[in-house]
């Protein structure tokens, strides 16, 4: 089994890399103290499920996607095409069948 802990904190570390903001900055966002974001960055503390959703609005990520990293694209994604390009070719194969 994954360790879903490890793949959050370095998650987190990552979106908050990738925007270029500090622990700082993120703790104020996430209305939490800068050493709270240190310790999960760390590894030493896990969040309760409100902090997770304050660290990811606070990241303007969805909350999956800190444990899945671009998970929420990716549902987004596979929605589109199953729209754009499956469901047409369904209409079409039943209208042919029918």
């Amino acid at each position: 089994m994954e360790d879903y802990f490890e793949i959050f904190r370095m998650n987190v570390k990552f979106y908050r890399e990738q925007k270029k903001i500090s622990q700082s900055l993120l703790a104020i966002g996430a209305d939490c103290t800068n050493g709270l974001i240190g310790q999960i960055e760390a590894g030493t503390t896990k969040p309760s499920f409100d902090r997770i959703v304050n660290i990811a609005n606070a990241l303007g990520v969805h909350p999956a996607d800190l444990f899945l990293r671009n998970a929420s694209t990716t549902v987004s994604n596979t929605k589109n095409l199953l729209r754009t390009e499956l469901l047409p070719q369904i209409e079409e194969f039943v209208e042919r069948r029918l």
